[in-house]
C-alpha cells in the first residue's frame, strides 16, 4: 500500500497557500487509487517540543560518556523517524516565515536528522544502513509573500528551501522536488496589488506542478 507522509506547519489554518497546496497533492495522490494511504503530521496543530538534549543530534553509539536523553524524549525520536521511514512520498509545506522555516518545522528535522541514524558520519555514506532515507521522494511546497526567484534580486534572501534541501536532499540523500506559490501577499497589502495577477499565475502553476507530481510519484 503506497503511503504519503503529508506535513503541515502553516500557523495560518484558514488561509494559508501552503495548506491549500499540500492538500492538493495528498487529494491526488489519494485518488490515484484505494490503496494509495494518506498519513497527516500537523506540526502546528500538534507540534513536537524542541529537542530536550543535545545528544539526541547522534546515534546512541556516538555518544560520549555522561550523554544520557530522556528515555521518553528519545522514544519520541524514535516513533518521528520510524513515521518518515514507513512513508514511499513525503509532502512538507514549508511556508516562509522572517525568511526561513517556521520552528514547528525546524524541530521536526532535529528530530529525523540524527548522525549515524539517518546521516552517514562514522560508516561509508553508501548504503541503506548509512542513509536510509536515500532515495526516498520528498516535495517542498514552499510559500512566500515575495518573490525570490532567479533574476528577482531576492534570491540570496531565500533561507526557507536551500537549507531543507541541504538537509532532506544533500546530507539525508531524499530525492527533492520544490514546488513554490510565490507572491501571496500581494492581495493583502495596497502597494503590491500590481503584483496581484503575477501571484495568480505562480499559485497556479504551482497547483499543477503538485498534480503532477503527485499522479508522477504515486504511480
Amino acid at each position: 500500500m503506497p503511503q504519503l507522509l503529508h506535513i503541515d506547519s502553516s500557523a495560518d489554518l484558514h488561509a494559508s497557500t501552503s495548506r491549500e497546496l499540500t492538500a492538493l497533492f495528498a487529494q491526488t495522490w489519494a485518488e490515484i487509487s484505494p490503496d494509495h494511504e494518506v498519513v497527516g503530521l500537523d506540526l502546528h496543530r500538534d507540534p513536537l517540543p524542541h529537542l530536550s538534549d543535545a545528544a539526541l543530534h547522534y546515534a546512541q553509539r556516538l555518544r560520549v560518556a555522561g550523554e544520557q536523553p530522556d528515555a521518553d524524549a528519545e522514544a519520541l525520536q524514535g516513533r518521528v523517524i520510524e513515521q518518515l521511514a514507513a512513508a514511499d512520498v513525503v509532502v512538507i509545506g514549508a511556508p516562509m516565515y522572517n525568511w526561513s522555516i517556521p520552528s514547528t518545522l525546524k524541530a521536526w528535522i532535529d528530530y529525523v536528522h540524527v548522525l549515524g541514524t539517518t546521516v552517514p558520519f562514522d560508516t561509508p555514506p553508501a548504503g541503506t544502513s548509512a542513509q536510509p532515507m536515500a532515495g526516498k521522494p520528498v516535495v517542498i511546497v514552499s510559500s512566500r509573500g515575495n518573490t525570490y526567484a532567479p533574476g528577482s534580486g531576492n534570491e540570496g534572501d531565500d533561507h526557507t528551501v536551500p537549507p531543507l534541501v541541504q538537509v532532506l536532499g544533500v546530507s539525508m540523500g531524499m530525492n527533492v522536488s520544490v514546488v513554490t506559490a510565490e507572491l501571496t501577499l500581494a492581495q493583502r497589502i495596497p502597494p503590491m496589488a500590481p503584483l496581484i495577477e503575477q501571484g495568480k499565475i505562480s499559485l497556479s502553476a504551482a497547483r499543477d506542478s503538485l498534480i503532477d507530481l503527485a499522479r508522477t510519484l504515486g504511480a
